[in-house]
């Protein structure tokens, strides 16, 4: 007969062990996979970031007379407000290398060289506009990697996507959303910062060889001077506007009264603190507060547990100083009048979406390239007035 105690001691010998290994193989795996996404963890590392005037003199030479550049930058938007430019990434043919515009160095040299060449970069639209804001740099020339996909037809046109497709090379974004304001960086970040123009150059030699099969050189030249226009000219911000978030339509003119102090109160508490307006309070919050406010509702409840007494109080007082606002001080309310299109309007808008389409399907790429809705809607109201405003290639297909 089977003593039942002995059974139940060998189980729970048995199960100890089981635990016991299981819990050695899988911190062994752990190991394994911390070490191969972050090599040999416990050596000393020494971050490689020209962040003093000696360092960038001795680099200026090679980027001179550099045969090719390609750039990109690291941001802290999702960190800091406003923004700034935390990092900037250059690959010649001598190496990978990064500068620190965080360090007390004077980057006009460097601007001036970069200025010498057409820079190869992905996606740049974000780039120029931080070139240009804070540094008012505008580059003379850009080969953009993604706009070349997107003219050949590709449909992953992201870094990562293309680097995998036309260099078998599988990229760790793992540092994507880092604050590349923090010093020292780690290596895992420089890392990822090198191979974002690392390849470049080889991705944009094959990107510009299609192209120029394809006869769309000439079409990719014209895009990217478009967006050096674009991004180069000082945004205009329309202080009615600015305020109106997500969701603030629907508002009466009081509740709108509150909702743009709000918005001031906001803006001066992100700036105070160095942290984006969402880390503050979200959109769809100050909405809640606003209407809630103005039906005379308790808006305690709608307050973040974790806020400081501090930032409640100038919030509440924000709140009040919306409430009193005077009836003919309040913001009016935005009405869209849009005018309905005529018959010959829209057959001319059905005439240029068939044309459209016809040459986006055989050309192989996203029809919005070659005009959106709206540029569609405005050419079928007056093509004699839009018509001018597509670039030469644009135009061309929509004859």
């Amino acid at each position: 007969m089977t003593n039942p105690l002995r059974t139940t001691w060998c189980l729970h010998l048995i199960s100890d062990f089981r635990t016991k290994h299981l819990t050695t193989v899988n911190n062994i795996y752990q190991r394994q996979v911390d070490n191969r996404l972050a090599p040999d963890l416990c050596h000393t590392y020494t971050p490689r970031v020209i962040n003093t005037e000696q360092q960038l003199g001795e680099f200026l030479p090679k980027l001179r007379a550099a045969a090719w550049v390609a750039m990109d930058t690291e941001a802290d938007s999702l960190h800091a407000y406003p923004e700034k430019v935390c990092l900037i990434q250059i690959s010649t043919a001598a190496g990978d290398e990064l500068i620190d515009p965080l360090a007390p160095v004077n980057l006009d040299p460097l601007f001036a060289a970069l200025s010498e060449h057409e820079l190869i970069m992905h996606g740049a639209d974000y780039d120029l506009r931080l070139f240009r804001k804070h540094h008012e740099f505008v580059p003379r020339a850009i080969f953009d990697t993604m706009l070349a996909a997107r003219l050949l037809g590709e449909r992953q046109f992201g870094l990562s996507s293309l680097v995998e497709k036309f260099l078998g090379v599988k990229l760790d974004k793992a540092s994507q959303k880092a604050d590349w304001a923090r010093r020292p960086l780690t290596e895992r970040m420089e890392t990822y910062a090198r191979n974002d123009t690392h390849h470049l150059k080889p991705i944009s030699d094959k990107l510009k060889l299609e192209l120029q099969n394809k006869n769309r050189l000439g079409w990719h030249q014209e895009s990217c001077a478009r967006l050096i226009e674009e991004c180069s000219q000082p945004p205009v911000v329309d202080g009615d506007s600015v305020w109106r978030v997500k969701g603030s339509h629907a508002l009466n003119r009081h509740a709108l009264a509150v909702m743009r102090e709000l918005w001031q109160w906001r803006e001066t508490e992100a700036i105070a603190a160095n942290r984006p307006p969402f880390f503050i309070l979200s959109h769809e919050k100050m909405v809640e507060l606003a209407e809630a406010a103005v039906g005379r509702q308790a808006v305690d409840p709608l307050l973040p547990p974790r806020m400081s007494p501090r930032r409640r109080d100038t919030l509440v007082a924000a709140i009040r100083a919306g409430l009193a606002l005077p009836h003919d001080r309040h913001p009016e309310k935005v009405r869209h009048h849009s005018t309905r299109p005529t018959e010959t309007e829209m057959r001319r808008y059905r005439e240029l979406e068939r044309r459209r389409d016809a040459h986006a399907h055989k050309l192989g790429i996203d029809p919005t390239l070659i005009a959106s809705r709206a540029t569609l809607g405005d050419l079928a109201r007056d093509w004699e007035q839009h018509a001018p405003e597509l670039m030469n290639w644009q135009r061309e297909l929509m004859k």
